[in-house]
């Protein structure tokens, strides 16, 4: 029993001894470290001043706006319109302008030129201008044999409303 206490203290010192010698060991290289003279700080990187650059093209339509957009709001500009809510709609103002098919035209005995337009339930209706057609209180404009300009007012985004220029345009042979 003798021996075995002896070994196991031995064991216990020897293991004791190999904790202290990596300790030391360990506070050894930090104070190597230490005594190092610091290394140097690399300076800075020094940046070029950017060219200054004058744009003298603001008069021309924006590059990133798309053209028509920027026509748009250009032309409307200042123009303060809006909806007129108590006017009786007009049986083609429940459609989208998008449903809507110009389907030809003829002269009235006035000489004044009728758009004839197919719903999207196939019904044909006579048009002229001044009336009003697509969701958006599209006013008709002006009336050509192949072509309705119409002056619709939408949102600007910002609390107001704007006239957007549209076309329906008559395509292919008329049914």
């Amino acid at each position: 029993m003798k021996k075995i206490s002896i070994l196991s203290t031995l064991a216990v010192l020897a293991v004791l001894s190999g904790c202290d010698s990596r300790i030391d060991a360990v506070n050894q290289e930090m104070a190597n470290i230490r005594n190092q003279p610091p290394l140097p700080i690399e300076p800075a990187p020094v940046f070029n001043p950017v060219p200054v650059f004058h744009y003298s093209a603001q008069q021309l339509r924006s590059p990133i706006l798309p053209n028509s957009l920027a026509n748009e709001l250009k032309i409307m500009s200042g123009k303060r319109v809006y909806p007129n809510f108590s006017r009786p709609q007009q049986p083609l103002e429940s459609y989208p302008l998008e449903t809507l098919n110009l389907k030809g035209s003829l002269k009235s005995k006035s000489g004044q030129i009728l758009a004839l337009i197919q719903t999207p339930d196939g019904e044909i209706e006579k048009v002229q201008r001044g009336s009003y057609m697509g969701v958006n209180q599209g006013r008709i404009v002006n009336i050509t044999p192949t072509r309705i300009d119409l002056l619709e007012i939408v949102p600007d985004g910002r609390d107001g409303y704007i006239e957007r220029p549209r076309s329906l345009v008559l395509i292919g042979p008329v049914d």
